[in-house]
C-alpha cells in the first residue's frame, strides 16, 4: 500500500489497527549501463512487494543517499554524512509522532549504512519504537541465493540487472568483466574510481535471463515480507 495512495484520514484509521510502515531509502548514483535510479527503484519495489498482502503502508524512496567516490560519474548525487544523519533522525521522529511503533527501513544502497548507529542511538531514546534496516540485496537467504547461481556479482552487474532498472534502447556488453580491486578502489578520489572501473561495473557479466532473475526477485520479496512478519520484539 502506497502513501501516495493514501490521505491523511486513513493512515490514521490504519493506526488505529496496526503500527507497521516501510521507508525505503535508495539513492542517485552510476550504475554503468542501469539507471542512475536503481537503489531507490529497487528498494522501493521488494517494499511494495512484501508490504502488499499485508495492507503495511510503504513511503516514498528516499532518492538520495551518500556516494562520494562516485561523484565523477555526471548524475551522481551525494549527501553528506552529517546530512543524511539528520534526515534519517528527522524521518524517524515524524514517523513516530504520527504513531507508526514497528518501522522497517528496506535499503537498497551499502554507503548508506552510517545510518546504522545513528538509529541505534536514536532506539536508545525512544524504547517504545522498533526500527529494523534490511540491505535487501544482501539478506542471507537472497544472498545465498546470489553466490549460488554466479558468485561474481558486483555493483551494477546483473545483480541488479532487472527489467525495471534497465533503461530502453541500451544494449548491454556481452562479457563478464573482471573483478575490479576493492582495496585498490578504495585509496582513489572521485577521478580516480572512474578511470578504475571505466563504464561502473565493479566485475561481472552485466545481465542474466529474465528466468533467472524472476527466480531471486522472488527470494528477495519472501526475505524481506518475513521480517515485516516476524522480525519484531515481544
Amino acid at each position: 500500500m502506497r502513501i501516495a495512495d493514501m490521505h491523511w484520514q486513513a493512515v490514521e484509521a490504519y493506526l488505529r489497527r496496526d503500527d507497521r510502515c516501510i521507508l525505503p531509502t535508495g539513492c542517485t548514483e552510476q550504475h554503468a549501463y542501469l539507471s542512475l535510479a536503481t537503489d531507490s527503484i529497487l528498494a522501493e519495489r521488494v517494499a511494495l512487494a512484501a508490504a502488499e498482502p499485508l495492507g503495511v503502508p510503504v513511503f516514498p524512496a528516499l532518492p538520495y543517499g551518500m556516494t562520494p567516490t562516485f561523484r565523477a560519474f555526471p548524475g551522481t548525487v551525494s549527501i553528506r554524512i552529517q546530512t543524511y544523519l539528520a534526515l534519517i533522525r528527522d524521518l524517524l521522529d515524524s514517523l513516530t509522532e504520527s504513531g507508526f511503533r514497528r518501522i522497517l527501513i528496506v535499503n537498497g544502497h551499502g554507503g548508506n549504512m552510517p545510518m546504522s548507529g545513528l538509529i541505534a542511538e536514536w532506539c536508545g531514546d525512544h524504547p517504545d519504537v522498533q526500527v529494523q534496516v534490511h540491505n535487501w540485496w544482501a539478506g542471507p537467504k537472497l544472498w545465498a541465493a546470489i553466490q549460488a547461481l554466479d558468485p561474481v556479482a558486483s555493483h551494477a552487474s546483473w545483480m541488479e540487472n532487472f527489467a525495471w532498472t534497465r533503461l530502453p534502447d541500451v544494449t548491454m556488453p556481452e562479457v563478464q568483466k573482471p573483478m575490479v580491486d576493492v582495496t585498490a578502489l578504495r585509496m582513489q578520489n572521485p577521478a580516480g574510481v572512474r578511470q578504475m572501473l571505466g563504464d561502473g561495473n565493479y566485475g561481472g557479466y552485466y545481465q542474466r535471463s529474465d528466468s533467472e532473475m524472476a527466480a531471486l526477485w522472488e527470494v528477495a520479496v519472501a526475505e524481506t515480507r518475513s521480517l515485516l512478519e516476524s522480525g519484531w520484539r515481544g
